[in-house]
């Protein structure tokens, strides 16, 4: 290696020194330390190892097994819904149209503003007075009102539709940015050989997205698993634990009960379920890729 070689090495490694930096105090650091922390009792004033006790009471903890599920059940029922909207809005949006730069403005604004915010103004619209906003709507077709954040049938899919209301803008700028890759020359030769627009969509648009859907997945099921700003300002994890999630357990066992140990071994489970679910996601989604650079 010459002397310019060695010197633009240097050069590479100076520049990159403060972002690994920052990587290890305020990431990898307080990683190491919170699986320590989940190997303990600690609660401020006292902390002793415990070995594994903190993992066997989990599973023997019926609100957090309920919790897992209940994650599981809002990332199932949000992740689909809020990539097929988000799709759908990227084709219209992609169709030249005046006004087309604020329409997308306006899907995607829900994505950028406050999660509190958010939630607010949909506290109004999902109030279970006779005057909150959806129930003035159902009346207005002869249906009752409903508690729709107090009935635990209901809780997790009012919150699973203000999920998909939020993360349909992302979704749906990110398959913009995929659509606009594709060469327009296909559509033409799709559409010389007499393909309808159904056709096309199904063997062009569908296809050429699979780098830009595989990538929305993995996005969207770690956001998934991490909700907690919905389900603390909308139902505070009820009714009857319905809509508690793993995060927010973690939240109420860390800085509610003081038992910053056992939370730290459920953020500790959240951190492995997310890698898990991440690494199936590699392994199937590049599955087509792969096949077709081999």
């Amino acid at each position: 290696m010459n002397r310019s070689a060695r010197r633009d090495e240097r050069i590479g490694y100076l520049l990159i020194l403060p972002n690994v930096v920052v990587y290890t105090v305020f990431v990898f650091i307080p990683v190491l330390f919170t699986l320590y922390l989940s190997f303990t009792n600690y609660n401020i004033f006292k902390s002793s190892w415990v070995g594994l006790r903190n993992y066997v009471l989990m599973f023997q903890d019926s609100i957090f097994v309920q919790s897992i599920w209940n994650t599981v059940r809002f990332a199932v029922g949000s992740i689909v819904p809020s990539m097929a909207i988000g799709l759908l809005l990227a084709v219209l949006l992609n169709q030249s149209f005046t006004g087309r730069k604020f329409f997308r403005t306006i899907f995607f604004l829900p994505y950028v503003i406050s999660i509190v915010s958010a939630a607010m103004a949909w506290l109004y619209i999902l109030d279970g007075s006779p005057y909150g906003l959806l129930n003035t709507l159902v009346s207005s077709i002869g249906l009752p009102p409903r508690q729709w954040l107090l009935d635990p049938s209901l809780a997790m899919p009012s919150i699973v539709v203000m999920s998909v209301w939020i993360q349909m803008g992302f979704t749906m700028i990110v398959y913009l940015g995929g659509l606009q890759s594709v060469p327009p020359e296909l559509y033409e030769s799709a559409r010389m050989d007499g393909a309808s627009p159904l056709k096309m969509f199904l063997a062009i648009t569908l296809p050429l997205l699979r780098p830009t859907t595989f990538f929305l997945v993995v996005m969207t099921t770690i956001a998934a698993f991490q909700v907690f700003g919905q389900v603390y300002i909308l139902t505070g994890g009820g009714p009857l634990n319905t809509t508690s999630t793993i995060v927010f357990q973690v939240y109420e066992n860390g800085f509610i009960g003081y038992k910053m140990g056992y939370a730290s071994a459920e953020a500790v489970l959240l951190l492995a379920i997310i890698l898990a679910v991440t690494v199936v996601n590699f392994s199937y989604g590049n599955k087509g890729e792969s096949s077709d650079l081999s």
